[in-house]
């Protein structure tokens, strides 16, 4: 028996239970994990309130990095002992050992920690596609990125700049400000006190971004699409004030014939040579030092529920990891 994160009905953190399961054999094509360190994102959250439903009772959580236990008869690139790190379905992330289909899991390099592998494959993936695939960023670029201080905001901010990127970020306080800053960040807009649209259009004399990364969603959305210039692309990829409530289209041909797109991390890596290619860019660019990946709180897995809630209100900063 092992013990794992589960939750029987949607609702508040107080919903996740910390209970003892039976882990059975791999697979074929399967592989046993036994985790390391666990990712904490967003998504989690969604899933545990109901706004992405999954069928209950559910583990929850989409990412980890550990050490292969165990094998199916069919897989044949994996063998017990080998380091390695996932993001992405199925669910259930949040236990302490797990089995998982082996095509979705990555060998994580030597010069990569457990803790770093958990911290960094969703944020650093959806980074990746949102550069370098949604729109792919060149130099003397103006971007926004909001939340630029949160997990994805400072992969973003450190890639996009190693790009040649003009970065401008919104975070909620000086704080924040200076971490966006300290990791690529070119203006850091406190929304809290300036209004984003009015600087961006200030920052770039008038003629707006390219490109906007928005994962707040609701309370960010018309704001965004205001900071863009003539075909522009809005990149709503996240909901963390609460989803995009139905607009009307003709929004966008009043703006300038701007583009609109919701992309999903794994739509950009469903086959497996996408998701290979991907982390391979990832790794490649914390390995160079250009991306730093930093964890700045740990939890014990069985505290996930504290875990959400400090995410959930904004007290976290970076990337967030559960220790088993």
């Amino acid at each position: 028996m092992i013990h794992a994160i589960r939750f029987h009905q949607t609702g508040g953190p107080e919903v996740l239970r910390w209970e003892e399961v039976a882990l059975p054999q791999p697979q074929p094509n399967e592989a046993t994990v036994k985790q390391h360190a666990v990712g904490l994102n967003f998504i989690d959250i969604y899933h545990r309130t109901g706004l992405y439903p999954v069928p209950l009772p559910s583990g929850i959580g989409l990412e980890g990095a550990g050490v292969v236990e165990a094998v199916g008869s069919a897989v044949t690139d994996l063998k017990p002992g080998d380091r390695v790190a996932y993001a992405g379905g199925p669910i259930g992330a949040y236990a302490e050992q797990r089995n998982i289909p082996a095509d979705r899991l990555v060998k994580l390099p030597a010069a990569l920690s457990f803790e770093q592998g958990a911290a960094m494959m969703l944020q650093g993936m959806t980074a990746q596609y949102l550069l370098r695939r949604t729109y792919r960023v060149q130099a003397g670029d103006p971007i926004l990125i909001h939340a630029a201080a949160g997990g994805v905001g400072l992969i973003v901010c450190q890639w996009a700049k190693a790009l040649g990127a003009t970065v401008i970020g919104t975070v909620s306080s000086d704080e924040k400000a200076a971490l966006a800053k300290a990791h690529g960040c070119d203006h850091a807009i406190i929304y809290t006190r300036e209004n984003f649209t009015q600087r961006v259009k200030e920052i770039t004399a008038g003629a707006g971004v390219p490109v906007v990364y928005d994962s707040i969603g609701k309370d960010t959305f018309t704001a965004s699409l205001d900071c863009l210039r003539p075909l522009g692309l809005m990149v709503s990829f996240g909901n963390a004030s609460g989803p995009v409530p139905p607009f009307d289209l003709g929004e966008l041909s009043k703006r300038g014939s701007l583009f609109i797109t919701r992309p999903t991390l794994f739509g950009y890596v469903g086959p497996r040579s996408d998701l290979v290619q991907t982390a391979t860019e990832l790794f490649n660019m914390v390995t160079s030092g250009k991306v730093k990946i930093e964890v700045n709180q740990t939890y014990a897995l069985k505290d996930a529920a504290q875990a959400q809630s400090d995410l959930a209100v904004r007290k976290t900063t970076g990337s967030t990891i559960l220790i088993p």
